[in-house]
C-alpha cells in the first residue's frame, strides 16, 4: 500500500530523475530503491514512456557502476523491457547489449547471469536486435558458457538460437574453434528445448553456411551420424524434419564419408 502511495505522490519520477541527472553512489542508491519498490506495471510503462532516455541511463550505470548497481539496473531494465511497446524494443541501443554481453562475461552472479540470458531472449528477435548482440560479442561468450553452466543450457542455447537466424550470429559461431562441437553435444542429452535448439542451431548454419570446410567439419565432428540418430529418435517431429532437411541437403557431399558409421547409414533419408 505504501509503495502505491509513493508511485502516486511522484516518488518515482523523482528517483528515475537521480539516477539520470547524477554519477554517484547517490544514483546508486536511487536504482536500489526504485528496484526495490517493485512498481507496478502501469508505472513501470509511465517510466518508459516519460523518460525516454532511462534505458541509457541504465546502460551507464551498467557501463561504470559497481557489480551491485550493476546487478540492480539490469534487474530493473528487465522489469521495464518485458512489458515495453514493440517499437521500444527495436530502438534498443548498441552499447546496451554491449553492457548486457559483458555482465555474462564478468560473471557478476548467477541471478545476474539468469536475468541476462532471459533478457536476451525477450529483446533478440525484434528488429536488428540479433545483430546487434552478435556484434557485441555474445556467442563466444554463450559458446564459453555452455563449457560449464549446465544449469542454464537450455536458455543458453535459446538464446544463442535466436542470434544465429542473422548472418552475423553463424559467423561468430564458426568464428569460434569450438562453436559446433559444443552446440552438437547438446543433441539428445540435455532436455527436449535445449536438443531442439541445437538441431535448429545446426539447420542454420548447414543452409546458410555450408562451405566444404564447414561441410567436413560437420562431419568430422559425428555431427552427421548424431543427426541420423535425431531422426530415429523419440523427440518432436519439427525437430526430425529439421534434421532430415539438413541430412537431405548435403547428402552429396555426406552419403559416402567413412566418419559416418555404417549402422547409421541405413536410417540416412533418401
Amino acid at each position: 500500500m505504501n509503495k502505491r502511495c509513493m508511485e502516486s505522490a511522484g516518488a518515482v519520477e523523482f528517483l528515475a530523475s537521480i539516477v539520470s541527472d547524477f554519477d554517484s553512489m547517490v544514483a546508486d542508491e536511487a536504482l536500489n530503491t526504485l528496484y526495490n519498490l517493485q512498481l507496478s506495471v502501469t508505472a513501470l510503462k509511465n517510466l518508459i514512456a516519460r523518460n525516454g532516455d532511462f534505458v541509457v541511463s541504465l546502460t551507464r550505470v551498467m557501463r561504470r557502476g559497481s557489480y551491485e548497481s550493476r546487478a540492480y539496473a539490469l534487474f530493473f531494465l528487465q522489469s521495464m523491457l518485458e512489458i515495453a511497446d514493440p517499437m521500444q524494443l527495436i530502438g534498443l541501443t548498441p552499447e546496451l547489449f554491449v553492457e548486457l554481453i559483458r555482465v555474462l562475461h564478468d560473471k557478476i552472479s548467477q541471478q545476474a547471469s539468469k536475468a541476462t540470458l532471459k533478457l536476451l531472449v525477450t529483446i533478440s528477435p525484434w528488429g536488428r536486435n540479433r545483430i546487434k548482440a552478435a556484434e557485441a560479442g555474445a556467442v563466444p561468450v554463450l559458446i564459453d558458457m555452455l563449457l560449464s553452466h549446465r544449469r542454464t543450457c537450455e536458455i543458453i542455447l535459446m538464446v544463442l538460437h535466436e542470434l544465429c537466424r542473422c548472418a552475423e550470429g553463424q559467423s561468430e559461431l564458426l568464428i569460434h574453434g569450438a562453436g559446433l562441437a559444443v552446440v552438437s553435444k547438446k543433441i539428445l542429452r540435455v532436455s527436449r528445448v535445449a536438443h531442439q535448439r541445437a538441431v535448429r542451431i545446426l539447420w542454420s548454419i548447414s543452409k546458410f553456411c555450408a562451405t566444404p570446410n564447414v561441410l567436413q567439419e560437420m562431419v568430422q565432428l559425428g555431427i552427421v551420424a548424431k543427426l541420423c540418430l535425431v531422426i530415429q529418435a523419440e523427440c518432436g517431429d519439427n525437430t526430425k524434419e529439421k534434421a532430415r532437411e539438413v541430412l537431405k541437403l548435403h547428402a552429396r557431399v555426406w552419403m559416402n564419408s567413412p566418419c559416418i558409421p555404417s549402422n547409421l547409414l541405413s536410417y540416412y533419408p533418401s
